[in-house]
């Protein structure tokens, strides 16, 4: 390959091609997918039709230039990343055409290779169907990439592979050649139109080889290591379609499927079987598809260990007794039919315990960690990162109970640790390692390693990849699972298609070593201290960046649940979602893509977008933190320099509060004066379409003097039930109400609330722009006032949600202390207290019966605190009550700072603005954050209410 980037990019914008990136931050984050793997391309192409695809592959055939397909970029295996150009198709190539419904009640949809299957499923449910497979990366993978891969899921026992499922596909070949694979449409045979030649030669080999097909190639469901060449065999009518799925992107390029829908049973039931051990549910695991079941899914206490830690007990429903269980899903006629085929299951199934789950949200919560079973194994119980590779091996599925005993005696053998859960009714095992590999000798030990797992696998009959593909990872394991006749085979397949191995070269076809090109043993360490200690990966931010493995549940389309990420959600830009941010700060850390250091323009453009929600820190299931990262990126970038205004005016917005709350009446006149607006606010660095907060005339912290409730810690300890009020800026100077309507709650519930002697303050602006040094010197000084209530074991309540995660989680991790430790888990939020007061029989929430709310939760909470106290406090008020989920779309100064305002607004529009516009007159806007109530001010005529201002009956 000898054409430079300049020749590359001209020639692309020759062909006509549109969006064809070379920058340096777009070539670091496409250098690497949901893998070990990094590989940086010359160019990234984000085609918009068809035509643009044919375009790029005749601008790599001429220049010589490799081209690698990738959709969401979550392969696990390497499959998506290569040296010359990648073609994403997920950008803008990703539409539903077609859904069609036949007169059986079945169908079939026309999608593009980039549709994401949620909205390929969306769109099928609108008729009452569905597509069969369901990876747990079904919220972001793309069609194209299950046919890349031959994707399973979930219910693969019920609806069969990827390759079961498609009935039709376009490709492109890399000489150019427009191909039709259809695989028995309307009852028709499998056929291949378009390039006639290639069909004889494929007939030509088939015959060559037959015995060797039909003994090597489909020995069980999940092998899909290799090219699937027993759909070749003439009994399966030469089915050349078929074949082409799972070829990760070697042979051909599909532009377009048509994809079988299918109808979903009209009920489902969920028995939960509970073993002594993992290796117990393997032994049992190949029965359960002759009981009817559609889904067999195993995981064991390791995993789920780690979703109790990370979200709290809560998030995981009761299980039965065992150190295993097995998720079963099996439908039904009815309700009644797939409950009692559930008991059937529990009964006949050698199980420890069991139960039939009948409550959906608790179903939901049990597939939620096995969804999230890649990012939640991201680390091992060991807390040391945990990596793919070898995450992916399938056996026989009556093989599976031996083969997990070995597997384990062989980690044993390594000193390595994982996670696993998996497919256990097909025999698919899915594990992350936690093999260091940044550490001297860590290729050789990681290519020792998963060399003696092939062995294993092979030995038990299985296939080194059940539904990742072989990708980079596994490839060049191939000799180890078949024979040097196959292996010529594969190799001759792919000449057929790519005579100038120009798509997705070492793969599947003359691999590198499995650890060449490994990702994390050429990232570097950080030299320059640290402001926060990241106390979940030793100190060390290299570790910290390098959570994100890649699974790209970032890229998902918000829920009621989710926040992040949501600048993505609102650009669609890969650099605008956490995943992309996280690349960015890797490849600055391996400085060959991104050079600058902290100063990269390349981080900062990744980073600019960052609303600093901290949705990631709770949603993303690997735990990055990516508010956290960013701060410390702006700290190490601006320290002892002259700094972006905004960091003078919104950073220091406590201390310049302080300031005018001497004069808050003339302060508000001033900023009310016409024109001042648009001279003032952006020399401040702030949008002058934005609406400055009105001073109170009175702060908060002086009527608490008034009312007599400033008092040490030996003062408050004599009271009934004290709590220690943490006097927020914004509830100070700007919402005294809200601080006033949380006495007259608390009092209520029988608390005494006071405030300390001491201003203090949390320092959430400091934070949010990078000034830690100065956080840092705040929140010693809130630990010091507040340790001495804590310590007399009197709760510090904060009103403000973004305060109280920053004393919840950045104090902590800022300042290193016996005090700022004992503060932190001390803090509380209102519902978290009025719910003790409630358990104790001292308070009754009051009667919102016929109350209508819609409630913005602020990100901080839910992402630090959690939101279900307030939802089941809420719940004991008879309100009914509509959760929105993502972000408000202002999260502080983000959408204040020049810039942002317009992506703010794109946010608020995902879901706050329109449930705005559907509220009644008299539904009730509960908003806590002193952000989200601002942002509904702002873009609305509607004003938002605190928790306290709902349940306060004297407020």
């Amino acid at each position: 390959m000898t054409a430079s980037t300049h020749e590359i990019t001209e020639a692309l914008r020759r062909a006509g091609v549109a969006d064809a990136r070379t920058d340096a931050l777009t070539v670091g984050m496409y250098s690497t997918d949901a893998s070990l793997y990094r590989v940086p391309p010359r160019a990234v192409v984000l085609p918009r039709e068809t035509g643009e695809i044919e375009a790029t592959l005749a601008v790599a055939r001429d220049l010589g230039v490799p081209l690698t397909a990738r959709g969401g970029g979550t392969s696990c295996a390497g499959n998506a990343v290569g040296p010359g150009i990648v073609v994403d198709t997920s950008r803008y190539m990703n539409r539903v055409l077609e859904v069609d419904v036949d007169d059986a009640g079945d169908g079939s949809a026309l999608v593009e290779s980039g549709a994401v299957h949620a909205t390929l499923q969306a769109e099928a449910r609108r008729v009452g169907l569905r597509f069969g497979p369901d990876p747990s990366s079904h919220s972001r993978c793309t069609v194209g990439g299950m046919i890349g891969n031959n994707a399973c899921g979930n219910r693969a026992l019920g609806y069969g592979r990827t390759s079961d499922n498609i009935l039709a596909m376009d490709l492109l070949t890399a000489a150019g050649s427009h191909l039709t694979a259809t695989t028995g449409v309307a009852g028709g045979p499998p056929s291949l139109t378009g390039d006639d030649a290639l069909v004889t030669r494929l007939t030509e080999l088939r015959d060559a080889h037959l015995e060797t097909i039909r003994t090597e190639f489909g020995t069980f469901g999940r092998q899909v290591s290799g090219y699937a060449l027993e759909h070749l065999a003439p009994e399966r009518g030469l089915d050349i379609g078929r074949m082409l799925v799972g070829s990760e992107g070697t042979l051909a390029m599909a532009t377009h499927a048509r994809v079988r829908l299918v109808s979903d049973p009209p009920a489902t039931a969920l028995a939960v079987l509970g073993f002594p051990d993992i290796y117990a549910a393997g032994d049992v695991a190949h029965l359960l598809k002759g009981l009817g079941a559609v889904a067999a899914e195993g995981i064991d206490s390791r995993i789920v260990d780690v979703v109790r830690v990370r979200r709290g007990p809560q998030a995981v429903p009761d299980l039965p007794r065992g150190a295993a269980w097995m998720l079963v899903e099996v439908p039904g006629e009815t309700t009644a039919d797939a409950v009692a085929s559930a008991e059937r299951i529990c009964r006949e199934i050698d199980s420890l315990d069991a139960r039939v789950v009948t409550d959906p949200a608790q179903a939901r919560s049990l597939w939620r960690i096995r969804e999230d079973g890649a990012g939640l194994s991201a680390r091992s119980q060991r807390d040391r990162p945990a990596h793919a590779g070898w995450e992916d091996a399938a056996v026989p599925p009556a093989r599976l109970g031996d083969y997990l005993r070995a597997f384990d005696d062989l980690l044993e053998e390594h000193d390595v640790q994982g996670l696993p859960y998996g497919h256990f009714g097909d025999g698919c095992l899915h594990i992350r390692l936690d093999i260091e590999l940044d550490t001297p000798g860590a290729q050789e030990r990681y290519r020792s390693l998963v060399e003696e797992a092939a062995d294993l696998v092979a030995a038990h009959g299985g296939s080194l990849s059940g539904e990742h593909g072989d990708g980079r990872a596994r490839s060049a394991l191939l000799p180890r699972m078949y024979g040097p006749e196959t292996i010529a085979l594969f190799g001759a397949v792919k000449h057929a298609f790519d005579p100038t191995n120009l798509l997705n070269p070492g793969v599947l076809v003359d691999p590198a070593p499995a650890e060449a090109d490994l990702r994390i043993p050429a990232a570097h360490k950080v030299a320059v201290p640290l402001a926060f200690g990241y106390p979940e990966d030793g100190g060390d931010f290299s570790q910290a960046v390098h959570r994100c493995t890649g699974v790209g549940k970032c890229r998902a389309a918000g829920t009621s649940t989710t926040v992040m990420c949501p600048s993505y959600q609102a650009t669609g830009e890969e650099k605008d979602s956490t995943r992309g941010r996280a690349r960015a700060l890797q490849e600055m850390l391996n400085g060959t893509t991104v050079t600058g250091g902290w100063r990269s323009p390349e981080v900062h453009e990744a980073l600019d977008l960052c609303l600093s929600c901290k949705g990631c820190a709770s949603d993303c299931p690997t735990g990055v933190d990516m508010a956290t990262y960013k701060s410390e990126a702006l700290h190490q970038t601006w320290k002892g320099r002259l700094r972006p205004r905004s960091h003078y005016s919104l950073g220091r917005l406590p201390q310049l509060a302080r300031i005018a709350s001497r004069a808050p009446r003339l302060v508000n006149a001033m900023t009310s004066l016409p024109g001042l607006k648009k001279l003032t606010l952006p020399a401040a660095g702030v949008d002058p379409r934005r609406n400055l907060p009105t001073f109170a005339p009175e702060t908060f912290r002086t009527w608490a003097r008034r009312e007599g409730m400033i008092a040490s810690a030996p003062q408050m300890a004599r009271a009934d039930h004290p709590v220690a009020l943490f006097v927020d800026s914004f509830t100070d100077h700007f919402s005294p109400h809200v601080g006033r309507a949380t006495v007259a709650v608390l009092r209520e519930a029988g608390f005494s609330p006071f405030v300390p002697a001491e201003a203090m303050c949390c320092g959430l602006t400091l934070i949010s722009t990078g000034q830690l040094d100065a956080a840092k010197s705040t929140l010693d000084d809130a630990a010091r006032v507040l340790a001495p209530a804590t310590h007399a074991g009197i709760p510090v309540l904060g009103m403000e949600p973004s305060c109280t995660a920053a004393l919840r989680h950045d104090l902590p991790r800022l300042v290193d202390s016996a005090a700022a430790r004992t503060v932190s888990t001390n803090v509380r939020t209102v519902a978290e207290l009025l719910g003790t007061a409630i358990d104790e029989g001292r308070w009754s929430a009051p009667d919102l019966t016929g109350t209508e709310v819609v409630a913005q939760p602020h990100c901080h909470q839910h992402a630090v605190m959690s939101w279900s106290a307030d939802e089941a406090l809420l719940a004991r008020t008879g309100a009914t009550v509509t959760r929105l989920g993502g972000c408000c779309g202002l999260a502080g100064n983000f959408g204040v700072e020049l810039g942002h305002y317009d992506v703010s607004v794109q946010v608020a529009e995902l879901q706050l603005l329109p449930a705005i516009r559907q509220a009644g007159t008299d539904t009730v806007l509960l908003a806590d954050g002193f952000s989200c109530q601002t942002q509904i001010a702002d873009l609305s005529e509607r004003e938002g209410v605190h928790l306290v201002e709902l349940l306060s009956r004297d407020a």
